[in-house]
């Protein structure tokens, strides 16, 4: 039956367990509508509960074994039955019976004897109504199917951005670009673990966990801003290379503030984005840059990259290093507890660090991976 459209037969379920009164009213009905018939309150159940529900019951309470109440409470209980429009019709003609009736979901309420225009009437007044909120409901899940499939849209777009991006400043950075994918992994995992402790309860929430995964990634977009000469160079920097080198942290920060303004509104990931990429050099005593920061005046989101950043940057292989034993990064790590990282992040950390080097061994960069960025740091330099 299409909503609103009743010219095709509605199907109604007569339930009474006398059967004159189910001839009387099936004469009645099959004239307009396709008319089943249940003589007790179990039968009557397993009817609606088929693969062809009725549209509407018509219900007598006064029935052996189970009565219209308790088949009423059933129904009303089960999701997939409790929009089906129940009217009791009953020689029940108290007002406590009317009341108790309609407080347990029923649509409506008639006595016996019967007036066959007025049960008409309500039949057709109660499968109006059904059929009404089956549109809104056919109507409402139509939309939530279309802002679902939007939304995944958006958020495929602005990953694929996002990556793009990043992907872009990890070319001329002498990491590869698995750093980008251990350091999301990374960071989620040591969220993850933090979401209890009442420090970070209400900052970690699985949204925001989410974000932090996705605009990780962006933590060194403003690297694309360092001269070669610096970014590539494969020993120690000087003094003056190191404060240009410093730069990254605000280039990238302006970059995302940019990039937001230009969508001319706030965006929840790129706000997060703008945290990581600014504040994640900053040390938890104030001795890292570009703010000198301390403490909780770091953003979690950045205090969390840090770690991470710190992690990879001391295993992974370069093209002018090997990669540190796992053993003794985690000794680096822990002896920057209270100093370069937040205490409490450490000690999550020191609880996961298998969880790590999962990750690392997962993302591992290939040879291949590093004789080709070998082989372009050559050529960048040399140009």
């Amino acid at each position: 039956m299409d909503a609103l459209d009743l010219t095709e037969k509605a199907t109604i379920l007569v339930v009474d367990d006398t059967p004159v009164n189910v001839s009387l009213l099936s004469a009645l009905l099959q004239d307009i509508y396709k008319v089943k018939v249940a003589t007790g309150g179990e039968k009557a159940l397993k009817i609606v509960q088929s693969e062809n529900p009725p549209d509407l019951i018509l219900l007598d309470i006064m029935m052996p074994g189970m009565d219209g109440y308790q088949v009423c409470e059933v129904l009303k209980k089960d999701p997939a039955t409790r929009h089906i429009p129940i009217i009791f019709l009953t020689a029940m003609t108290s007002t406590e019976d009317e009341k108790k009736g309609l407080e347990l979901g029923g649509a409506d309420y008639i006595t016996k004897p019967i007036s066959p225009p007025i049960v008409l009437a309500r039949v057709h007044a109660q499968l109006q109504v059904k059929a009404a909120a089956d549109f809104l409901l056919d109507q409402n899940a139509y939309l939530e199917q279309e802002v679902a499939k939007r939304t995944r849209e958006v958020i495929a777009i602005q990953d694929v951005t996002i990556l793009a991006m990043a992907t872009l400043a990890e070319t001329r950075d002498l990491d590869t670009g698995n750093h980008i994918r251990r350091t999301q992994y990374y960071v989620r995992a040591l969220a993850e673990k933090l979401q209890n402790p009442p420090r970070f309860v209400d900052y970690l929430t699985p949204s925001n966990i989410n974000m932090l995964f996705r605009s990780a990634p962006l933590h060194d977009i403003g690297k694309v801003g360092i001269p070669d000469r610096i970014l590539l160079k494969p020993g120690r920097f000087e003094p003056y290379e190191f404060e240009i080198m410093k730069h990254h942290t605000t280039l990238g920060y302006e970059a995302i503030a940019h990039a937001e303004k230009s969508l001319g509104t706030q965006v929840d990931f790129l706000s997060m984005a703008k945290e990581i990429a600014l504040s994640h050099q900053e040390k938890w005593d104030g001795s890292g840059y570009p703010q000198a920061l301390a403490g909780d005046q770091i953003p979690v989101s950045a205090r969390l990259m840090a770690v991470a950043d710190v992690y990879d940057a001391l295993i992974s292989r370069r093209v002018y290093k090997t990669g540190m034993p796992h053993e003794k990064a985690i000794h680096i790590i822990f002896d920057g507890k209270g100093r370069h990282f937040d205490p409490d992040m450490v000690d999550a950390f020191l609880e996961i660090q298998d969880e790590f080097r999962a990750i690392a061994l997962r993302f591992a960069d290939s040879d291949e991976d590093i004789q080709k960025k070998g082989e372009y740091i050559k050529q960048a330099l040399a140009q």
